[in-house]
Formats: C-alpha cells, sequence, structure tokens
C-alpha cells in the first residue's frame, strides 16, 4: 500500500562506529584527555609485564652464559663450635678433578695481605678490598673475561704482578692500556704492577673486589700458605647434584661438614623470584592506573550524555531506536578506550625498550601483551560507557527536547 509506514531501519556496525567517531571528532580536546587516561593505564600494565620480562630474558642468557653447572666450594669454621677458620688440602682442586664428571675446576686462597693505591694510604683505608691467590685456570673455569690488559699467566703468576676485579679497579681508580702495563699498586708492603682489569663477575661480589696475584708469588711475597679457600668446580649439566653431593667428602674426606658447597646460579633463581614478587605488586598498581583511566572514560561520556540531551532528543523524535542510541554512546566509549589502548601499548613499549636498553637488557615485551593492551582498553571503554550509553537510550524525546 502506498501509504504503508516505512520499516524500521537498522544501523549497521560501520553506521555506529562512524556515529560514534563523529561525536569524538566534535570534542577533540576531551577525547585527548580521556584517551590518554586510559593510555596511561595501558602503558603501566605493558611496561610492568615487559620490563620483568626483559630482565628474565637478561638472567636467562647471563644463566645460559655462566652455566649452571658451576659449583662453589669453601672452607668453613673448624674447632668446638666452628669458631676457628677451617683450612682446604692444598691439593684440592686436583682432588675434584678426579671426580668423572668434573670438567675442570680452579681455587683461590685469601692472603692477609692490603691493597692500597698508594704506600701513603694508611693500612687499616684498604677499602675492604681482598688480595687473593688465583690458579691460572681461574678465568676459564668463571668463563669470565678481562675488560682491560691481560690475565695472569706462566710467565707473570711468579712476579709482583696483580688483576683487579671490576669493582677494585673502580674503587682503586685504576685502568690499564692495552699494551701498556697499568700503574702500580701498594701491597704487602712492596709494589706490584696492574697488567689487567677484569669484566664484572656477577655470580662472584667477593673476586670482583678483590686483587688476584699469582699462586707462585703469593706465596714469595705475602706469606700465603697454599691452603685454597675456595674450590670452583665445572661438572656436567646431568650430574651436577651428583658432584655437589660428594664435593665436600672429596676435598676432605676427614671433615666433610668444614666445606661449605653452594650453586652460584641459584643466586639468579632467586633474583627471578625477587622480581616476580615485585612484579605482581606493580601489575596491581598498574590495574589501578587503569581504573583511575575508565573512570575517567565514564565521566567523559556522562557529561556528554548531558550535554547532548537536544541531540538524543532529536534523533529519537527522528525515528532513533532505544538500541540505536545506546549504541551510538556505547560505540564512542569504545573507540575512546581503543585509542588510549593503542596509544598505551606504543608507549608501554617504549618505555620498557628505553629502561632495557639502559640496563644492557634485551627489551622482551610478550606477544600476548601487545595484543592484550588494546583488548583490554577496548573492555574498558565498554565497561566505561554502559551506564552513559543506557541512560542517555532511556530518555524520550519529548523529555530530552525540552532540557536546557
Amino acid at each position: 500500500m502506498s501509504g504503508a509506514l516505512p520499516g524500521r531501519v537498522r544501523l549497521s556496525p560501520g553506521d555506529v562506529v562512524r556515529l560514534g567517531l563523529t561525536g569524538i571528532r566534535s570534542r577533540p580536546l576531551r577525547t585527548v584527555l580521556a584517551a590518554v587516561g586510559v593510555a596511561i593505564g595501558i602503558a603501566a600494565l605493558v611496561a610492568v609485564v615487559g620490563v620483568p620480562a626483559s630482565n628474565q630474558g637478561a638472567l636467562r642468557e647471563q644463566f645460559a652464559e655462566l652455566g649452571p653447572n658451576l659449583l662453589r666450594a669453601e672452607s668453613g669454621g673448624a674447632g668446638v663450635g666452628g669458631r676457628e677458620p677451617a683450612k682446604l688440602p692444598v691439593d684440592a682442586a686436583d682432588r675434584v678433578r678426579r671426580i668423572a664428571p668434573v670438567q675442570s675446576a680452579s681455587a683461590t686462597g685469601n692472603t692477609r695481605a692490603t691493597i692500597r693505591r698508594s704506600d701513603l694510604v694508611p693500612q687499616e683505608e684498604s677499602g675492604g678490598l681482598g688480595v687473593r691467590a688465583a690458579r691460572l685456570d681461574l678465568l676459564e673455569v668463571l668463563r669470565g673475561s678481562v675488560r682491560q690488559g691481560v690475565f695472569l699467566n706462566g710467565a707473570t703468576e711468579r712476579y709482583p704482578v696483580v688483576v683487579l676485579g671490576a669493582a677494585a679497579a673502580a674503587r682503586l681508580g685504576v685502568a690499564v692500556t692495552d699494551g701498556e702495563s697499568g700503574p702500580p699498586v701498594w701491597i704487602g708492603g712492596r709494589w706490584f704492577t696492574v697488567v689487567g682489569v677484569l669484566d664484572p663477575l656477577p655470580l662472584h661480589p667477593f673476586l670482583d673486589q678483590s686483587a688476584l696475584v699469582g699462586w707462585t708469588a703469593a706465596q714469595d711475597y705475602l706469606d700465603f700458605d697454599g691452603h685454597p679457600n675456595t674450590v670452583y668446580v665445572r661438572a656436567d649439566n646431568h650430574a651436577v647434584d651428583q658432584v655437589r653431593g660428594v664435593l665436600a667428602r672429596t676435598i676432605n674426606p676427614a671433615s666433610p661438614a668444614e666445606v661449605l658447597v653452594a650453586r652460584p646460579s641459584d643466586a639468579l633463581a632467586a633474583q627471578a623470584l625477587t622480581e616476580q614478587a615485585y612484579s605482581a605488586l606493580y601489575l596491581g598498581l598498574a590495574a589501578v592506573a587503569l581504573l583511575v583511566g575508565g573512570v575517567g572514560v565514564a565521566n567523559t561520556m556522562v557529561v556528554s550524555v548531558l550535554e547532548r540531551r537536544r541531540e538524543i532528543g532529536l534523533r529519537r523524535a527522528l525515528g532513533a531506536t532505544r538500541r540505536q542510541i545506546r549504541g551510538q554512546f556505547l560505540a564512542e566509549s569504545v573507540v575512546l578506550g581503543g585509542l588510549g589502548g593503542v596509544l598505551g601499548t606504543v608507549l608501554g613499549a617504549g618505555v620498557t625498550a628505553g629502561y632495557a636498553a639502559s640496563q644492557g637488557w634485551p627489551a622482551v615485551v610478550p606477544w600476548y601483551v601487545l595484543l592484550g593492551g588494546p583488548v583490554v582498553a577496548v573492555l574498558t571503554g565498554a565497561l566505561a560507557g554502559a551506564w552513559p550509553a543506557v541512560r542517555a537510550s532511556r530518555q524520550t524525546p519529548t523529555e530530552a527536547l525540552s532540557s536546557e
């Protein structure tokens, strides 16, 4: 029939999105501020996940580089109550090498000497730096490296030369130029020539803060008795626990309790657990930031509904259904959340990459975080805009048009 009323027209998803974008474009400043609130929350979430993931990546690389198959045996206490320092046998490293799964072993021994930058510095002001006798294969067993100069060798280990740990060199203010010896330092009442500086040894802080001299030189110049205090052992990966179980008795069969055995890489595992604990705390703080961003979106949409009551009334009078009004405002909040999510994900990834670079870590941002950031932001926008959208759809045409 020619006089029949036209049927109800349904808006396509594209039309709903365009309506939402129209409302956003009409208020650019408010849109930016609302999107920034969500972006900060998403950026915090991405960074909170990405920074620990980058740290874990660095730990895994460090773990693989240093190897989980390194064991350290140290002298403990002796006598009644363990009050006296124990001594390991002179041939402790040789005994350890007889264990079948052991790949290599080396040792260091403490001397009572102090190291100072000059003989004019009082003896008690050594800065807590130790002087240790070192076997020539120590660096190979530890998988360490020399940052400047050279390590001890067969030609220098019997002479008054010294290699400094990274922290010790920094504290003494000593550097070595390639091809030339460094400045002399005062050790045990005589000058020693610095021939090398090591790269940091993160699992061996005592060596990092030590001066290493040759075994023979320590005995000749520093009254070293030849007994090692620490033995470092590399074992086959599959037999680390077995070697650990027999190491103390192999080194000192008479008093195995005087030998303390540790696995330095366990420190990395403890550090990983600590990072995970802090990550949970930071994740909670990021969730709070995202909640604040969601409240900002909700507030923006409520104000938008109040300001646009005449627009709502006019559209209702022209035949727009409550569902269409509801979809329009919900689309606006979803688009706001999506914009904030994309911006926040990019910002969070940038913060992660920058911080990782400053720490020398590989930048790691899990793929699920890159995908999940915008998705979480869209959901936040939808939740934040649900009530304002419902409120807008409940207004009748006459009520909306009569509002001031």
